[in-house]
């Protein structure tokens, strides 16, 4: 079982900047796919960016975000970022880190792919 723990959400203003952190601990293999979602109120998961280990550190970025956020990782620290640029009001949501060894094409993935899951953080955008 993979524990993941995530931090460094918060208010910022529009054009401002954030990186939210998932740090894994526990049984830790080194082929995954990690994935960041998010969950606005009153609005559904959507996968925000993934990236996968079994394809040579392939990425997916959802349309909106693409050209301001970026998802690095740290093997050595067994944590994958969420870099997030040129922030937005309509970027606010809750964002949540998920991790799993399941394959599929990266833009397919749903929440129900993920098998470990972070506590989830708050970032909000003020225009």
């Amino acid at each position: 079982q993979v524990q993941l723990v995530e931090s460094g959400g918060g208010l910022v203003q529009a054009g401002g900047s954030l990186r939210l952190s998932c740090a894994a601990s526990g049984s830790i293999v080194s082929m995954y796919v990690g994935g960041w979602f998010r969950q606005a109120p009153g609005k559904e998961s959507e996968l925000v960016t993934a990236i996968s280990s079994w394809s040579g550190d392939a990425t997916y970025y959802t349309d909106s975000v693409k050209g301001r956020f970026t998802i690095p990782r740290d093997n050595a620290k067994s944590t994958v970022y969420l870099q997030m640029n040129s922030l937005r009001p309509e970027d606010t949501a809750v964002y949540y880190c998920a991790l799993t060894r399941r394959l599929r094409s990266l833009r397919d993935y749903v929440p129900a792919d993920f098998g470990s899951w972070g506590q989830g953080t708050q970032v909000t955008v003020s225009s």
